[in-house]
């Protein structure tokens, strides 16, 4: 199966729930069925932005970066505060708009930047850590508008 899931969540040390990613390909589908069950209690909303984020940030640790890859997914007992986080072990740019796949490619962290309150990289020997946190629908300046 190539997924090792080891699970942590509490409130005073809060420690992320974390997927190994170890098939050659990236397993979307077993990987946003797990992502959906972490957070079925969460609005259908905030579901659908976060299913988007892991999608694509593991989309493009797989497609420009290098194993050993980690999905890792905070998320506070409070109100809608979610953070994805995917490591590899590639040095490549993390760019918004555009693709070295190709001018058909490239839009998946304009989606990110969208669905995301904040985002970013973090670069650490080994690679670098891309991460995205979604908070509450009501908190982001497009709340309201239809999309």
């Amino acid at each position: 199966m190539g997924l090792v899931v080891m699970l942590y969540e509490g409130e005073a040390d809060a420690r992320p729930l974390t997927l190994e990613l170890t098939d050659e390909d990236p397993p979307l589908v077993r990987i946003r069925r797990w992502a959906r069950g972490l957070l079925s209690d969460r609005s259908d909303e905030e579901v659908e932005d976060c299913l988007l984020v892991v999608t694509e940030l593991v989309a493009n640790a797989y497609d420009h970066g290098e194993a050993p890859r980690r999905l890792r997914v905070w998320r506070s007992s409070g109100p809608c505060a979610v953070r994805i986080e995917v490591d590899d072990a590639g040095d490549g740019e993390v760019v918004v708009g555009r693709s070295r796949s190709g001018p058909e490619r490239g839009r998946g962290m304009v989606l990110v930047a969208y669905c995301s309150a904040d985002w970013g990289v973090d670069r650490h020997e080994g690679g670098k850590t891309v991460w995205a946190e979604i908070g509450c629908t009501a908190g982001r300046p497009d709340a309201g508008i239809e999309r």
